[in-house]
């Protein structure tokens, strides 16, 4: 009998072949789970943008990421906010991270939109109106019982919190969503491009293997052309796998030019969108409409929201789609 020595043989190359060869199946192995997948299409909940105008061009989807990027000031916070009371409407529960602003500002933020109106207006300034003011925080409080988790921390923090945190909100509270703002306060250097990747790769994982969609917020690179530049693919700050690894883009942009022609008295029409929301990935969408939409939005003042037209009144989150009742 012959005796061989370790030696003698390549042993890790047959592990790999053999790992290899097991991953290596007939497609027509996949014949069902593509029939269920198209069912589930079909039958299956379907998530969309707070906009009506847009359900025939974007979906949220189970297991994928988001980043949301703009300009400081450019309201890609204050849309993710809408996004949230959206899903929220939409049956979905939410958890949210802002570092960079408190707890209470962003939910006093948030219970505006909600009730659709400013609440620091005339009509709420006497003891009645503020007991109004009241009634509305405590309903808006009601309706996120249970579906709305804040990360009550500001401040720059580490990937390994964001990524417990994200993790536990998944498992343990049963969110679908998770949004985390921002990028730069999960990762301490903005110039560490291994360390963005290695925190995107991260996210990524986590969405697939938790069957969750997180959002990330996050920075564009200051614009040559100033703020009134649109923004590019190209002008997200920092390594290339923060728009590479992820599956949706969306950019931010707050319409400066028209701002600065209604300051000078020289608006004449209201054509123009206030805010542009440019999708521009979507890496799994199968629908039939422009699936990198670009989203003109007009400012609502006294709800903080942006709505689809300039004639369109507050939309009313508890209801999808977002009408009034």
């Amino acid at each position: 009998m012959y005796e061989f020595q370790e030696d003698d043989i390549d042993f890790e190359k047959y592990a790999e072949e053999t790992e290899a060869s097991a991953h290596v199946v007939p497609a027509s192995a996949f014949a069902s789970a593509v029939k269920q997948s198209f069912r589930a299409r079909r039958d299956g909940k379907r998530i969309y943008l707070p906009w009506e105008k847009t359900r025939d061009c974007f979906e949220f989807r189970d297991a994928e990421v988001t980043i949301w990027a703009g300009q400081n000031g450019h309201g890609k916070s204050q849309t993710t906010d809408m996004v949230k009371l959206s899903l929220i409407g939409q049956g979905m529960k939410v958890a949210a991270a802002s570092f960079e602003m408190k707890p209470v500002a962003n939910l006093r933020r948030m219970s505006r939109m909600f009730a659709g109106m400013n609440l620091y207006s005339d009509e709420f300034s006497s003891e009645e109106g503020l007991g109004h003011v009241d009634s509305l925080v405590d309903e808006f409080f009601g309706w996120t019982e249970d579906m709305l988790w804040i990360y009550n921390q500001t401040g720059q923090t580490s990937g390994k919190k964001v990524v417990g945190f994200v993790r536990y909100c998944a498992r343990e509270l049963g969110c679908k969503h998770v949004f985390v703002d921002n990028l730069a306060k999960c990762v301490r250097d903005e110039d560490d491009h291994n360390q963005q990747k290695a925190f995107i790769d991260q996210m990524c994982s986590i969405a697939h293997d938790e069957n969750i969609h997180i959002h990330i917020v996050h920075h564009l690179k200051k614009p040559k052309g100033g703020e009134s530049e649109k923004p590019d693919k190209s002008d997200v700050k920092g390594s290339g796998s923060i728009t590479d690894q992820p599956d949706n883009l969306f950019l931010v942009w707050r319409n400066k030019p028209k701002e600065e022609a209604r300051k000078a008295g020289k608006l004449d029409k209201d054509n123009e969108p206030d805010c542009v929301i440019y999708c521009r990935k979507q890496r799994n969408y199968e629908g039939n409409g422009e699936g990198e939409p670009t989203i003109g939005l007009w400012y609502h003042k006294d709800s903080l929201q942006f709505v689809a037209t300039a004639v369109d009144g507050a939309l009313f989150f508890p209801n999808y789609p977002h009408y009034q009742t």
